[in-house]
This record gives C-alpha cells, sequence and structure tokens, in this order.
C-alpha cells in the first residue's frame, strides 16, 4: 500500500510559516492542516494567531475553531482528527500541508503514536500534583521511582507535571511509560510512518528572530488582545483547561486581577514567547531531523524560499 504523501512546515512563532504555506499550497495543490495546538479553540484569534480568511486566499484549512476554550483536548484527540483530515485531502487527490505544531504533537502524526483510551485521566493526574503541593515534589518523584525507575531517572523532581503524567499513565494501564517512550522511539529510529513525509523547519538568525517576536507582540496588542484575553478571563474557566495555559493569554491574568501593571505584563508575554521558540528550535534540532530553510538568507522573499523547499520535493 503507498504511502499518503504530506509536507510539514515547522518552525518558531513569527517564522512566516503560515504566508509560505499557503503560497506553498497554491503550488502544489495542496490544503493546509494547522497542527498549532492552541489554534483548535474558537474566540482565541489574535493571540494564536490565526490565519484569517482574506490570508487564506481561498485554501482550504483545517483544525480552525474546532472546540470552544471550555473544552478538553489532549494529544491523542488531535492526532486522530488530523489523521482523518490527512484521509480526506488525500481521497481529493490534493497534497495535505501541516503547518506548525509543537514537538511531541508533530511526533504523535508522524508516527502514528499510539495512546491509550485512558491516556488523559486529568482527575487522577491533578490528584498526584495535588499530593507534590502538600507533600513536595521529591516525594511524588519518590513515588514514581518505586513504579518506573527508567523514567525517575530521566524525569527531573521539580518537573511536577511530568511526573505526574508519568504515574498516571502506570497507573492506568498498569505498565511503565518508560516502555511506552522506547517502543514510540523505535518507530522513529526505524521511519515506520505511515506518511512518506518532507518535514522544513524555517530557522533565522536568533536575535532577529526575538526582535520579530517583539514586533509582534506589538501588532497584536494594538489589533485587539487585550479584549480578547479579558473575554477569557470574565468566563471564568478553570485554570487546568488546555485552552488556558496558551501564552499571550494566561499572562493577562494577574493584571486583569490588579497584580501587575500592562507594561509588565506586555513584556512577559514577549519573553514567554521568546523562551517558547528557543524550546522548539530546541526540540527540532535535537528530536527531530528536519530539513532547516534559513530564510533570512533568502531575505524573507517567499518564491525564492518556495524554490529552494521544492529541490527536496520529487
Amino acid at each position: 500500500m503507498n504511502k499518503i504523501n504530506i509536507i510539514l512546515i515547522s518552525g518558531p512563532t513569527a517564522s512566516g510559516k503560515t504566508s509560505l504555506s499557503i503560497e506553498l499550497a497554491k503550488k502544489l495543490n495542496g490544503e493546509i492542516i494547522c497542527i498549532d495546538s492552541m489554534q483548535i479553540y474558537k474566540n482565541m484569534d489574535i493571540g494564536t494567531a490565526k490565519v484569517t480568511q482574506e490570508e487564506m486566499q481561498g485554501i482550504s484549512h483545517y483544525m480552525i475553531d474546532e472546540l470552544y476554550p471550555s473544552q478538553m483536548s489532549d494529544v491523542a484527540w488531535f492526532k486522530n482528527t488530523v489523521k482523518n483530515y490527512i484521509a480526506q485531502i488525500h481521497q481529493r487527490n490534493k497534497i495535505p500541508i501541516l503547518v506548525g505544531g509543537t514537538g511531541f504533537y508533530i511526533n504523535a502524526i508522524l508516527y502514528d503514536t499510539e495512546f491509550n483510551e485512558k491516556d488523559s485521566n486529568y482527575k487522577i493526574r491533578n490528584e498526584f500534583k495535588d499530593y507534590a503541593f502538600l507533600h513536595g515534589a521529591d516525594k511524588l518523584h519518590d513515588r514514581l521511582r518505586a513504579v518506573d525507575p527508567e523514567s525517575a531517572k530521566s524525569i527531573h523532581p521539580n518537573n511536577i507535571k511530568r511526573v505526574a503524567r508519568a504515574l498516571e499513565y502506570f497507573y492506568e494501564t498498569g505498565h511503565p511509560i518508560s516502555f511506552h517512550n522506547v517502543t514510540e522511539l523505535s518507530k522513529r529510529v526505524n521511519n515506520s510512518s505511515p506518511y512518506n513525509f518532507h518535514f522544513f523547519t524555517l530557522n533565522m538568525d536568533r536575535q532577529l528572530l526575538y526582535s520579530k517576536i517583539n514586533q509582534r507582540v506589538d501588532i497584536m496588542i494594538n489589533r485587539g488582545l487585550l479584549n480578547e484575553a479579558k473575554w477569557l478571563f470574565d468566563q471564568g474557566f478553570d485554570e487546568n483547561l488546555t485552552a488556558m495555559k496558551a501564552i499571550g493569554y494566561r499572562e493577562f491574568f494577574p493584571y486583569f486581577k490588579g497584580d501587575m501593571d500592562l507594561d509588565a505584563t506586555i513584556e512577559q508575554v514577549k519573553r514567554n514567547t521568546r523562551r517558547y521558540a528557543k524550546r522548539q528550535l530546541t526540540w527540532f534540532k535535537h528530536q527531530a531531523n528536519p530539513i532547516f530553510i534559513e530564510v533570512d538568507k533568502f531575505n524573507f522573499e517567499i518564491s525564492s524560499i518556495i524554490k529552494e523547499i521544492l529541490k527536496y520535493i520529487k
């Protein structure tokens, strides 16, 4: 059975993925699947840099406005939904072009990571987090070491989120998550993907990227990000909801509570976005094997960048 051809355009925030992917889709008769974990939420447009109808230029986009912010999502649901869209686009004899994405989500899609049906028991996970709050992170880490010593070696005690996730997996499945991770890693090492994929990562000089991020946040503020964040705050959503973790929104909550001034809040949005971009690049360089496209070397000219990308696509 022939594998489906897909193209993945990744890169840190503010690297120009949206406009490039649209031009590439026009060139290759493609349709776009946005694999940004926050663009799936309705009423979160400015802070997630969601593509507008005008910017789409008639190219179909998927995985946008799939859920309300009050709804919980996880990587298993995300992967399966993307997988269905890939199949639908392929059936229409078009090329699926995936754009964006965090490392965990990208691997889950490219290598069809298997998730247990009970992979996201948030009640149990939150109980472990509460245990860490009451007894300390080290005590929670001791519990992980007792049932999954391999994971305990690789997860720092202060990373309560990952420790809780690993414990949750063990108590839900009866197996250590380290075994699950080794199984999924072997898929990547053996390149056992259900897709024939071309994986590109847009990159540029680091200081230039940071400058673009700062400018982008200023533009978002001018477009009404404050009002958008205030609407979310006024809904009183549970802070454990996935949507409430989004950079560009959560930073404003202390401001709305009167605990921080606006200038400091905006600077924190910029700083957190820069740090996120740095983490993205670290993952692309060390946990994946994409083709890096240095967009600043092409003076950000989309036609030249597409010409370079097409050299790798047969």
